[in-house]
């Protein structure tokens, strides 16, 4: 397995990523919507709805890759499941959404408008209380991170590793989306939850709301950003790190990599579980496909264009992977996912480290020029003429001669 050198000071939070953050917030509360909600749309300026939703969409993907980032570049654990906790994250903020709906659905019932078609006289005991947007929240984060901290526990206390873990990580996804796809289980069946009404009472798809949770998705991604750097650097950070190259070392030495392993592996499951929890009011549905394997093997895609290990590299990859598949979708529908496989293959073979280690590449490969061409130009430089010392006057030394001088005459009388 190939490496990944962590340099420290390419992850510490430094005086010009502090000046980027307080940019990208002052972007995504300010700038954000005076171009959406000032500006009328027949400025060249405005910001649409769509353009909006979809910045918010590559937002909350932006974070489940930086999620499986932490576990993948700085851990060494390939996850092919995290569709399963952003589906998770989507669904139980979406309970409370169908919840919001109350008698304004097409039944006009208490019950969404799923279980009325099913014929079902009551809520399920889950859904008691999904009405509460305080317990929905700690619903989104909860069951996500309890299903992550068991399945991870009994996986790396078992030394489940590599491909083994991989394949067991999609397994779980695909099992959880054909249990999901059921329409007794009560989350929807295929179709899932759809035609959301309001989310605190504000209007789902009012503009104002929209602004909002492209504010609160550009600002969870920055927050994540800046958790994975301060645990980077940490003890905890270098530890993990030391893991990922020589587990057993690490166990030598004392440690118990089990627990290290386990506290970011259900960390990056949260992270997801907020992104799901932001991006299902933006896109208006959740349904089991969201889990399909196919989408968690895309996470990692975005990981490796952008540069695992990196913390931003995931960032760039989501966002380029993202904004060719809208293109290549509208345009070229039947060639799309060839496309993301020649991508996938170009990056394993010719960029290992992603978009973010080509730049670094180029950028050492400009400095080394640099550096050559200052070396050859001081070589091939004249050296500067120099000026003859004055002869002594006959019949008495120079007074103000150098010390050396005078001394070599005195040796020689």
């Amino acid at each position: 397995m190939t490496r990944i050198t962590t340099d420290a000071r390419t992850v510490a939070l430094t005086r010009k990523s502090r000046l980027l953050l307080m940019g990208g917030l002052a972007l995504a509360w300010g700038v954000v919507p005076l171009l959406a909600l000032v500006l009328p749309a027949g400025n060249p300026l405005h910001l649409s709805d769509y353009a909006l939703t979809l910045t918010g969409k590559i937002l909350c993907y932006a974070t489940v890759a930086v999620a499986l980032d932490l576990i993948w570049g700085y851990a060494g654990i390939l996850s092919l499941g995290h569709g399963l906790f952003f589906a998770l994250g989507g669904y139980a903020f979406g309970m409370y959404l169908m919840r919001s709906i109350g008698r304004d659905g097409n039944y006009q019932s208490d019950l969404p408008d799923f279980m009325v078609f099913l014929d079902w006289k009551e809520l399920p005991w889950f859904w008691h209380g999904t009405d509460s947007f305080v317990w929905s929240m700690l619903l989104v984060l909860l069951v996500p991170a309890a299903l992550a901290w068991v399945f991870g526990f009994f996986a790396f206390r078992s030394r489940i590793k590599g491909v083994y873990f991989s394949i067991i990580t999609q397994a779980l996804t695909y099992a959880a989306m054909l249990l999901f796809f059921r329409n007794e289980t009560g989350f929807g069946g295929n179709n899932g939850f759809t035609d959301f009404k309001r989310v605190l009472g504000f209007p789902i798809t009012a503009p104002e709301t929209r602004v909002v949770l492209f504010g609160l998705s550009a600002t969870l991604l920055m927050g994540a950003i800046v958790l994975g750097r301060v645990l980077i650097t940490s003890k905890f950070g270098r530890v993990l790190m030391a893991t990922r190259d020589a587990e057993s070392r690490v166990m030598f030495l004392g440690y118990q990599p089990l627990y290290y392993k386990l506290t970011v592996w259900t960390l990056s499951a949260m992270l997801c579980a907020l992104a799901g929890a932001l991006y299902v009011p933006q896109v208006g549905i959740i349904n089991p496909s969201e889990m399909s394997p196919a989408n968690s093997i895309e996470i990692a895609i975005w990981v490796a264009v952008g540069g695992r290990g990196t913390l931003i590299g995931p960032v760039f990859g989501a966002a380029i992977v993202n904004l060719a598949k809208s293109w290549f979708t509208m345009s070229f529908p039947e060639y799309w996912l060839f496309f993301l496989g020649l991508m996938f293959i170009l990056v394993t073979l010719w960029l290992p480290d992603g978009v973010v280690g080509l730049w670094r590449k180029l950028r050492a490969g400009r400095a080394a020029r640099r550096a050559a061409a200052d070396t050859a130009a001081a070589t091939v430089a004249p050296p500067a003429p120099t000026t003859p010392a004055p002869a002594p006057a006959a019949g008495g030394g120079d007074k103000s001669a150098a010390p050396g001088v005078s001394g070599a005459i005195a040796k020689g009388a």
